[in-house]
Formats: structure tokens, C-alpha cells, sequence
């Protein structure tokens, strides 16, 4: 029986990890290597080996509503889309409130864990740490759960750069990056189109037109030739960013302006996406982005469809481009001192720096390789948590997933679970059941999917939660909710999937679930409230006619696909029954 449990890693999945072993009578121990809490949004101004790291003026793009976790919320005047500071300031008061730091060792990081000669029997682990004096110490764990996450190691792909080695600049990953000043009078590189990549260009793009109006009004007074010499300095305060595929682009700030994750990702549009053709969703959301700006005439369109890889998230970097302080490149093909080579034939010359935000590797140097099961060029886990290889469950890994959708709640959802398989309230199938099940997620991820092999963990974030909510026997039941708290249903169905949902029924349930879902726009909306408007009311007719529209477009598309998968609509509709556990 798992009675103590070992946490690695104090960030957001380390804290819930924590919080969910004292909810199931655990007792647990979190070894940070670092001293504070929060992981990657604990900000250095020096990178530091083996930790993640992030960049001064980092922001986070999921809203405040939709990364919080399930039974706290962030607090209503805490801007929406936050600073990491406020990001970490919200975790302390997360861990102090449900007295987590009494079972945090700072300073303290995990050397190896291995199997005791025993496990066969015990399922026990051995735990080797090295305190802040450089001491060894063994422990003896009933479990282990590895929140170390997947931002740790910077991968940078040198090898693919021919003439890297003659580069005369200065080249750096952007797990370095800390903020523009350093670029000051440089001509940037930025590799990669992500969302690192894309903050990156922006912001250097930013802070070489402020050196620009600068130097423009100091100039104002020349006698003659000014306008040459602006010229000339705009030629050395120019960012580029080169994209092998391109991207698509969306804004945090949706119609209305609601964030736009409040805004789509709902169980409406979830249900939807289960009903109607891929392709239609593809084809009606690049239709939208690019009546905002159109991808090809941005130079941004990539090969592949929307929703086959996450997008990247940035209201700027479009402005940047049409004003021209980020120019689109595509893939660098050579570098030859400080000119590079493109792709299609151009080069840009006298590149002072270059960026790689090229992603990151994955890794888990403290367990044995034989622990983790492979699957293809994945670590496979089962749902993304179990290795699915061990005589006993007493391993599992928290936080290492990637879905359009915060970590924080998709962590809390694993840990909850992770902690009723460790008390043996929820069994596991077979090993081998198990292994068909991974070999599966590899096989329809790399169907769905346009992913590297350093980013192999892609989920559909509202399927996921609801299926590990299933496990635990706390996703919520549409069905039951419509004939006994019909106000709750529609607020459940029409918005968005924060995970308060996942507190309302079930091991776990919290009173104040209900609440926070209703008050959930109320705490989007407090922070805006900085002067008193007169506020609008909506007409009935206006109501009436998106009533009627919505009627008519979901009746039309149940009865499309209906007549072509008629098992389909049968098999969500038990899918929505009351759960027993």
C-alpha cells in the first residue's frame, strides 16, 4: 500500500501533486532543486542548468479563468492575461493556503531513483537526493510522482545550420533570452515560429522602433542629410524571423473582446467538433483568421491546416510585420560569416545575433532507462502519465502534455488521479492492455497531428480532461445536470471548460464549484472595470433571432450526421449519463 510518495519539482504540477496527496491521505515529500517554488515561472536573470527559464517581460496567453486550478480561484482583480510575476505570486498563495511549503525541500535535487531490490514485492523506489551542502541522502518511497516537466532542455540544432561554426555574431537559444536590451543597434535573427519565437521577434521588433524615434528626435536639429542617416540605422534595427513551415496565428483577444479561450473553448463547440467533418473546422477557422489578416499575403500560411498543430498565440506580431519592424523569412539554408542564406535564394547581410527558438528536448536523467516504456520516438505513457511496463503503479509522471489549454489543470486532473491509483481506489488495466493503448495514442497522434519528435505529447485539452475526469469519476454529467440544475446546465454546456467543472460532483467535490462557475465572467470582467460606463442592454429580438439561429444550425447538423453515422449520436448520449464509481 502507497503510503509515502516523493514529489519532483515544485512548479504548478509539483504544487497540485502535493496538494492531491494530502487530499488522499498521503503523505508526501517535494525535492526543488531550486530555492523557491513555481518552476519555469520562477524568473533568474541567469539561466540555470537542468531548470527551466523564461524572459523578463513574459506573459502568459491562457486567461486567468482557464488556468486556475479547480478549487482556487486567481483572484478577481488580477489582470487576465497575467505577468509571470503575478503567475508566481498566485502559486504562493496557492501552496500557503493549503499549507503545501511544510512538505517542500529547496535547495534539494534528485540524483536517482531506482527500483528497491524488492519492488517485485513491494513496489517500494529508492530515492538518492543532494542537499544544498552537497551531501547525499537515500530515501525509501511506497511511490514517486516526476513533475519535472518539458522545458528543461534547450534544443539546439547547430548541426542543421551549415556554416554555423564561420557565424561572427552571437547566437543563443531562447532559453537564454532575458529581454531586448542586448539587442540594442543589432540586426536580429529569430529561428522558429512559435510562440517563444514569435514573443521574441516582437518585442526586439518594439524596442528597436523605440531606439529608432530616439535617435529621430536627437537628429531633428541636423543641418542637412537626416534623412539618409535614419536610413542607414533603421538597416541595423531590422528583426527577421525564419519559419520552416509557417504558422497560424490567433489573438488572445477574441470577438467582444473576451479572451479567446473563454470565448471557444466551451462543450458547445467541443460537442460540435465531435458531430461535424474536420475539414469544415479547418476550413471555417482559417476563413476567420484570415479575415483578420490574410496568412499568405503575411507570409505567415504554413503547410499544414489549423487544427492539425497548436497555433501560435500573438496579437502583435501582424502589427509588426505591416509596419516592418519583423520581416518573415523562410528556412535558413547556410550562413556564411554574418550573412545568411535562405531558402528561396535571399540572403540578409551583417546579422549580428541569432535566436534559435528551436523548442526543447525532453528528458528524465534521474530514472533508470529502463523505466520508461518507448513508443516509437516517444516516451509512451499511459494517458500520458503511467509507464505502462511496472509490475506495480507506483510511477507516474505529472505535467507532461501539450494541449491548446494551461498545464495547471490538466496537472491537477493527473494528480488526482495518480494519487487514487497510488491509494488503490482506481485500478489500472493490464500491462498489456496498457501497451496497446499507448501504441494507439502514438498511432493517432501521429494521424492527427503535425508534431517533432521533441514535442510528441499533443491532446485535444477538453477531451483529455473529460476522459481523466472519467477515470476519476468526476466529469460532469451534462444529462443529469439538465433535469436536476437546469441555470448550472447552461452555464456548463454554453462556457467555457475552466475546471471548476471538475469539482461539482464526485471524489473531490467542492462546495464552491458551482459558485465559481457562475461568478467566473464576473472575476473576467473585474479587472476592466477601471471607469463606469453605461452599459447596453441586449434586445429581445436580438435574442430571439440567435436563439432560432442556434436551433436551426444544431438541429441541421445532429440530422446530417445522424443520417451518415447514425451510431454516433446514440453513443455520446451515454457517454453524458450520471457516473458511478
Amino acid at each position: 500500500m502507497v503510503h509515502r510518495v516523493a514529489v519532483i519539482g515544485a512548479g504548478p504540477s509539483g504544487l497540485v501533486s502535493i496538494k492531491a496527496c494530502l487530499d488522499e491521505g498521503l503523505v508526501p515529500t517535494c525535492f526543488e532543486s531550486s530555492d523557491d517554488m513555481g518552476g519555469l515561472w520562477k524568473f533568474k536573470e541567469v539561466s540555470e542548468p537542468n531548470r527551466a527559464s523564461i524572459y523578463r517581460s513574459l506573459t502568459i496567453n491562457i486567461s486567468k479563468e482557464m488556468m486556475c486550478y479547480s478549487d482556487f480561484p486567481i483572484p478577481a482583480d488580477y489582470p487576465n492575461y497575467m505577468h509571470h510575476s503575478k503567475i508566481l505570486t498566485y502559486f504562493r498563495m496557492y501552496a500557503e493556503h493549503f499549507k503545501l511549503l511544510e512538505h517542500i525541500h529547496f535547495q534539494t535535487s534528485v540524483k536517482r531513483v531506482t527500483q528497491r531490490p524488492d519492488f517485485a514485492q513491494s513496489g517500494q523506489w529508492e530515492v538518492v537526493t543532494e542537499n544544498r551542502a552537497g551531501l547525499e541522502e537515500r530515501h525509501v518511497f511506497d511511490g514517486v510522482i516526476c513533475c519535472s516537466g518539458h522545458y528543461t532542455y534547450p534544443n539546439l540544432p547547430l548541426k542543421d545550420f551549415p556554416g554555423i561554426e564561420t557565424f561572427e555574431g552571437k547566437y543563443l537559444h531562447s532559453w537564454d533570452y532575458k529581454g531586448p536590451e542586448d539587442m540594442y543597434g543589432k540586426r536580429v535573427l529569430v529561428i522558429g515560429i512559435g510562440n517563444s519565437g514569435g514573443d521574441i521577434a516582437v518585442e526586439t521588433g518594439r524596442f528597436a522602433e523605440q531606439v529608432l524615434v530616439a535617435l529621430a528626435l536627437s537628429l531633428q536639429d541636423a543641418p542637412h542629410g537626416h534623412e539618409c542617416v535614419l536610413s542607414c540605422i533603421w538597416l541595423v534595427l531590422q528583426v527577421y524571423l525564419s519559419t520552416r513551415r509557417g504558422a497560424w496565428v490567433i489573438r488572445q483577444v477574441s470577438d467582444n473582446g473576451l479572451p479567446v479561450d473563454m470565448k471557444y473553448n466551451t462543450r458547445f463547440v467541443h460537442i460540435l467538433f465531435q458531430l461535424l467533418p474536420m475539414n469544415f473546422f479547418n476550413w471555417f477557422g482559417e476563413k476567420k483568421l484570415n479575415a483578420m489578416y490574410d496568412h499568405t499575403m503575411y507570409a505567415l500560411k504554413p503547410k499544414h491546416r489549423l487544427f492539425s498543430q497548436i497555433p501560435v498565440i500573438n496579437d502583435d506580431l501582424p502589427l509588426k510585420i505591416l509596419s516592418g519592424s519583423v520581416i518573415v523569412k523562410p528556412n535558413v539554408k547556410e550562413i556564411r560569416g554574418s550573412t545568411v542564406v535562405f531558402e528561396d535564394g535571399s540572403t540578409v547581410d551583417k546579422v549580428d545575433t541569432i535566436v534559435f527558438a528551436t523548442g526543447y528536448n525532453y528528458d528524465f536523467p534521474y530514472l533508470p532507462s529502463n523505466t520508461l516504456y518507448k513508443s516509437g520516438h516517444r516516451v509512451g505513457l499511459y494517458k500520458h502519465v503511467f509507464p505502462p511496463n511496472l509490475e506495480h503503479p507506483t510511477l507516474a509522471v505529472v505535467g507532461f502534455i501539450h494541449a491548446l489549454g494551461a498545464i495547471m489543470p490538466q496537472a491537477e486532473m493527473q494528480a488526482r488521479w495518480v494519487t487514487r491509483v497510488f491509494t488503490g481506489q482506481k485500478k489500472l488495466p493490464s500491462n498489456r492492455s496498457m501497451i496497446k493503448a499507448v501504441e494507439k495514442d502514438t498511432n493517432d497522434i501521429d494521424k492527427n497531428y503535425i508534431v517533432s519528435k521533441l514535442t510528441p505529447l499533443q491532446v485535444d485539452f477538453v477531451s483529455y480532461m473529460d476522459e481523466i475526469a472519467g477515470e476519476i469519476g468526476v466529469r460532469p454529467s451534462l444529462l443529469w445536470l439538465f433535469f436536476t440544475d437546469y441555470p448550472l446546465f447552461k452555464k456548463v454546456l454554453w462556457g467555457p471548460v475552466s475546471a471548476y467543472q471538475y469539482r461539482l460532483m464526485g471524489p473531490g467535490k467542492w462546495n464552491g464549484a458551482r459558485k465559481a462557475i457562475f461568478t467566473q465572467f464576473d472575476r473576467m470582467y473585474q479587472p476592466l472595470k477601471t471607469r463606469k460606463v453605461v452599459e447596453q442592454e441586449p434586445s429581445f429580438t436580438g435574442r430571439l433571432v440567435k436563439l432560432s439561429l442556434t436551433m436551426m444550425a444544431g438541429g441541421a447538423a445532429a440530422y446530417y450526421f445522424h443520417t451518415r453515422n447514425p451510431d454516433t449520436i446514440p453513443k455520446l448520449l451515454s457517454n453524458l449519463r450520471p457516473q458511478t464509481v
